[in-house]
């Protein structure tokens, strides 16, 4: 390398000694294509630059003797030289992406949390509720909170004068052995990302009096804590209304009036964290229990059952709970490994105590009450810090250890408190 104090005469003979290369590059790769009095006149003038280079000769006559090969392979060069500005690009931009994609594969992937399954952990894509059109951000905070947050802004207003409603449908569970009003489920209709990409919509519908009006929102975004959030002050769950069927369905009132053109409902949905996940240090160490844990899912058939639509090929993240051979069992709220409370994350200790937004683990699926489960060989057990809100090994089961990927290492956006080491 040629620093930025270096004599002249230094650097007219690293230039040399570059051109050389480069004559060299075109001799061995077109000589067969060459013409015979072609090759030996780039021969010769190779010859002569390197003697030149050899005797120290100055960096005037170093000058003369570039020109002069330079001439030469203008004439016999091919696509090494001169080269075309759109062929330097692509191959700028070929190699740039074969770069990238062996770092992605083999080393660091991007990844994106798309649920909040890992909340408070980490943020799936969550909705920021305005209670009045006054409180909605301006168009320079707009901008700013969708470079930030890629907050994308969601206005819904009314077709007609009523009060606001909302479809509820009531379900058992006999696992809790309590009642529930939940959202009616949406419709999941096909769509486009950026206008470009295939992707999957849900259409949620609320209602003005008698009237739907429809919300359409991002495939992995559950609107129902928006919902809450808007109309029931953050309640975690819809008010039981009157006696209806099981299965059947209500339209529970808001209490909100609105007119013509009033807004009904104002928010945005925030992106879920993004972060680098480490692909490489699992084929070193085992994967160890508190570690976040990213896994592939093709080889979880029960999850592929609990889940019709979608892909089967995805990434998802939960934490590491169990490794082979360990006894795993939840007693509410606590999480047990070999008969002892789970140790190695602080979402452990926090659900245990059930602190701040941890709702505690809870009992189902394989590990129901006064259940235990004894982890096979080469499997995983993987829960979300989220317990109330997981999809998680308690329903599907265990993580092959093929289907390993690695664990979380930075998130690196959106520019929120979450911006950091991952935990």
């Amino acid at each position: 390398m040629i620093g930025p104090f270096a004599s002249a005469q230094r650097k007219m003979r690293q230039h040399a000694v570059n051109w050389l290369e480069l004559a060299e590059k075109v001799e061995h790769y077109r000589r067969d294509v060459l013409a015979a009095e072609e090759l030996h006149e780039l021969r010769q003038e190779k010859e002569g630059l390197k003697r030149l280079v050899h005797n120290k000769a100055v960096a005037s006559d170093l000058k003369l003797g570039i020109e002069s090969l330079e001439g030469v392979l203008r004439k016999t060069g091919g696509t090494f030289y001169p080269k075309n500005t759109f062929i330097e690009y692509v191959e700028f931009f070929l190699v740039a992406a074969i770069v990238i994609l062996g770092i992605r594969a083999f080393f660091f992937q991007p990844f994106k949390i798309p649920t909040n399954s890992m909340w408070p952990s980490y943020n799936g894509m969550t909705g920021q509720v305005y209670p009045s059109t006054a409180d909605e951000p301006g168009v320079a905070a707009k901008g700013l909170r969708f470079l930030t947050q890629l907050a994308v802004p969601h206005r819904i207003d009314a077709p007609i004068a009523g009060e606001v409603r909302i479809p509820l449908i009531r379900s058992y569970s006999d696992q809790r052995d309590e009642v529930r009003d939940f959202l009616k489920p949406p419709a999941v209709v096909k769509g486009r990302k950026w206008l470009i990409f295939p992707t999957q919509k849900r259409v949620y519908e609320i209602y003005v009096d008698q009237t739907p009006v429809k919300v359409t929102v991002p495939g992995d975004f559950d609107l129902e804590k928006v919902i809450l959030d808007a109309f029931y002050n953050g309640s975690e769950r819809f008010p039981l209304s009157e006696d209806f069927p099981m299965g059947g369905r209500v339209l529970l009132g808001t209490g909100k009036k609105v007119g013509v053109g009033d807004r009904i409902l104002s928010f945005d949905i925030i992106t879920g964290d993004q972060l680098f996940v480490d692909r490489i240090s699992y084929h070193f160490v085992k994967p160890t229990v508190g570690d976040g844990f990213v896994f592939r899912t093709d080889n979880i058939p029960n999850l592929h059952r609990l889940m019709s639509s979608g892909p089967k090929e995805q990434y998802y993240i939960k934490r590491l709970v169990g490794v082979p051979g360990d006894v795993l069992e939840i007693r509410e709220p606590v999480f047990y490994r070999n008969g002892e409370p789970i140790e190695g994350a602080p979402a452990f200790d926090a659900n245990a105590t059930q602190e701040g937004n941890f709702p505690g683990y809870r009992a189902l699926g394989l590990l129901d009450t006064d259940k235990t489960f004894v982890m096979p060989p080469r499997e995983y057990m993987a829960l979300g810090d989220n317990s109330a809100s997981s999809l998680d090994g308690r329903y599907w089961g265990t993580v092959p250890e093929k289907d390993v990927i690695g664990k979380p290492l930075f998130i690196y956006y959106p520019f929120n408190d979450h911006w950091g080491v991952a935990p």
